[in-house]
């Protein structure tokens, strides 16, 4: 009797397999679902469970030892790489994906374009009502993502060039709690991952060059570098788990993997 039980376990240890945890970035969070998703239909013994949180989540949940891999919007810190060898532990990372970050705006506003300058004066609080760009007299509502999001500071670097957000920016949870919000705000401005545009709001055009040429986002100008705010979506995952995680990676990198990353509305990688 205690051979059958032990015989049925490890069936049932062979059947069913293992599950992986993918945690960290709102952006990479439903491509990472439709991948896994994929992926669980053609290797049907492993289960991958998603969940979001942010990246900063993510990368502490990798050191922790709670994922095995860490979605992330941005680069690792040099701080979360410390904390990773003052664990013992090294890490490697993965470019998946590219994504335009589009700043969106309520479609019944009027403005339609935002230099690099004008959008760090908003962001920052010394641009406060939308007729100073161009718009109605109209109070300015600023949303962002929360301080632990990837594109928070993704958006501080490379649009405020690491000015602090201003002390009035309404911090939201998740990206679609952004798209919601100004979907229902006229005055309200705020910045999505592509996949998550959708026709209750409205993208704007953007300047890096002074106001001489705006482009939108879009999977075309995104794939020519002609929109200015692009960036890279990363898994990371630990040098002793690289064996159990990589036949997920590889399948994100594989043809049918990058065609789910186009599907979803990020940018695939370059072939």
């Amino acid at each position: 009797m205690k051979t059958n039980l032990l015989l049925l376990a490890f069936a049932l240890s062979t059947t069913v397999g293992f599950a992986q945890k993918l945690k960290g970035s709102d952006t990479v969070l439903p491509l990472a679902q439709k991948e896994a998703e994929s992926y669980m239909k053609s290797n049907k013994a492993n289960k991958i469970i998603v969940t979001g949180g942010g990246s900063g989540v993510g990368l502490a949940a990798l050191v922790d030892g709670t994922t095995d891999i860490a979605m992330s919007s941005r680069k690792i810190k040099m701080s979360e790489k410390i904390k990773l060898q003052d664990a013992g532990k090294a890490s490697k990372e993965t470019v998946v994906a590219y994504d335009a970050l589009a700043v969106i705006v309520n479609p019944a506003n009027k403005v339609s374009q935002l230099t690099r300058e004008q959008l760090e004066g908003i962001f920052t609080g010394k641009i406060k009502n939308w007729k100073e760009v161009g718009g109605d007299d109209l109070q300015i509502v600023v949303y962002s993502r929360e301080s632990s999001s990837g594109t928070y500071e993704f958006f501080k670097e490379h649009v405020l060039k690491n000015k602090n957000y201003a002390s009035s920016v309404l911090s939201m949870p998740a990206t679609g709690a952004i798209v919601q919000s100004i979907s229902q705000t006229k005055g309200a401005i705020g910045y999505v991952g592509l996949a998550y545009m959708e026709k209750e709001v409205k993208a704007l055009k953007v300047s890096y060059d002074k106001g001489k040429t705006y482009v939108a986002p879009s999977m075309a100008t995104a794939k020519d570098k002609s929109y200015p705010i692009v960036r890279p979506l990363y898994f990371y995952y630990l040098t002793t788990t690289e064996k159990s995680v990589k036949p997920f990676i590889d399948f994100c990198l594989s043809p049918e993997g990058q065609k789910i990353v186009e599907q979803v509305g990020y940018v695939p990688l370059a072939k």
